[in-house]
């Protein structure tokens, strides 16, 4: 049974930062790639990042390039989103992600398998 965990969400004022942290388990984590995507209150689920296998590769949404990093720790089976710069339009549901082992297209939900529980942010102004 594959199980991810987020935290590290929270209410921070904008321009300041804050990492997520996501934990798994059930699968062998360095096999598979991973994400982060958002909900925001009325919208639809949107990919946030993405990163390969080994980490050396990753994929961001246009809204959040140069201010958030994605990255993993494939020894302590934990993704990670550090983001910095917030502003009020990042207020979201922010999910973890385990990508299907043929996913090609990190920005699709569908080739998500498995999500976290989310974790709330929120950017005040």
């Amino acid at each position: 049974q594959v199980a991810l965990v987020e935290s590290g969400g929270g209410l921070v004022q904008a321009g300041g930062s804050l990492r997520l942290s996501c934990s798994a388990s059930g699968r062998t984590f360095s096999n598979y790639r991973l994400g982060w995507f958002r909900r925001a209150p009325g919208k639809e689920r949107k990919f946030v990042a993405a990163i390969s296998r080994g980490g050396a590769l990753t994929y961001y949404a246009d809204s959040v390039k140069g201010r958030f990093t994605i990255s993993r720790d494939n020894d302590k089976n934990t993704v990670y989103l550090q983001m910095n710069n917030l502003k009020p339009e990042d207020t979201a549901v922010y999910y973890c992600a385990q990508y299907s082992p043929s996913s090609t297209i990190v920005q699709l939900t569908t080739t998500v398998d498995y999500w976290g529980q989310g974790t709330q942010v929120t950017v005040s102004s």
